[in-house]
């Protein structure tokens, strides 16, 4: 089965970003007009995520999901939900910021020039996002995203 690709509309960066830590391909551009974001959309087969009705009856996207939560923890829930979608075989393969795939790990040298010298120590891989160049570490974020999964999501998947 083909993972999923969305389309996060305006109102929807922080679950934009939550997709993303599953490995989501989700594109996000809180700058684009309805009309441009439900043509992306549908250009790219993506479903389009929107909590905006007004959108989903006037410009009829070919597939959308209409997100119906204040929360974003609680908006991810019901998308994996809705589509029956399977744990990720691991989190954080995407940069939050862009959307790019990140590097596989860089080389142990490579990762410890990279990053701040409160980081180096730090235990888990280091990735480079392709696209804009932002660093990923497992620093103490990475804990809090995954504790905040396991609470949003138990019994979904192995986040420790």
């Amino acid at each position: 089965m083909v993972a999923p690709r969305f389309a996060a509309d305006a109102m929807l960066g922080r679950l934009a970003r939550w997709l993303r830590v599953l490995g989501f391909d989700t594109t996000y551009d809180a700058s684009l007009a309805d009309p441009a974001l439900v043509r992306l959309a549908d250009a790219e087969g993506r479903i389009l995520l929107t909590r905006d009705r007004h959108l989903l009856r006037e410009l009829r996207p070919a597939r959308a999901i209409e997100v119906r939560s204040d929360l974003p923890l609680e908006q991810l829930r019901g998308i994996l939900t809705a589509l029956d979608l399977a744990p990720p075989a691991e989190l954080f393969t995407r940069c939050l910021v862009c959307n790019a795939e990140l590097s596989p790990p860089l080389p142990a040298i490579e990762a410890a020039d990279s990053l701040p010298p409160a980081a180096r120590g730090l235990p888990g891989p280091v990735r480079r996002c392709a696209s804009c160049g932002r660093l990923y570490w497992h620093g103490s974020h990475v804990r809090r995203m995954r504790h905040a999964l396991e609470r949003a999501l138990p019994g979904w998947g192995e986040f420790g």
